[in-house]
């Protein structure tokens, strides 16, 4: 997952994703669909019960990228664009989710705070699994 920390994903990119990783873990333990197995059940059979699933695993990748840049010196160029902000018009249309606003949901789930990222040890803290 080279990059990861850097991928804006939309809710229909997620359910693909995850719809995968459940594909790949039936396929690893030789489960058909017919057989009509849950994904709890699945993941119990491949020991995966307590572990986060991939998403989980983008965010606190996101999150960490995301403490990284904000701690570092003003004049470096990848701090430099994450606050830059276009000057020209949006197109028509919803707009986008941006890459921010990803790093904001993931900070709610987990509550953190908005500064909290200058303190690196309570920062990392703030990486365990969310509760769903």
């Amino acid at each position: 997952m080279y990059g990861a920390e850097v991928w804006q994903i939309s809710t229909r990119e997620i359910n693909k994703i995850l719809s995968t990783e459940m594909d790949v873990l039936r396929r690893s333990a030789r489960k058909s669909r017919i057989e009509r197995i849950k994904n709890e059940h699945i993941k119990e059979i491949m020991g995966l019960k307590e572990k986060p699933d991939i998403i989980d695993i983008i965010e606190r990748k996101r999150l960490q990228w995301y403490g990284h840049v904000k701690r570092m010196q003003d004049e470096r160029l990848p701090k430099l664009i994450m606050e830059w902000i276009p000057g020209e018009r949006r197109k028509r249309g919803r707009r986008r989710k941006t890459w921010m606003e990803g790093v904001r949901a993931a900070m709610k789930t987990r509550h953190l705070e908005g500064d909290q990222w200058l303190n690196r040890k309570e920062w990392c803290l703030g990486f365990t699994r969310p509760d769903r």
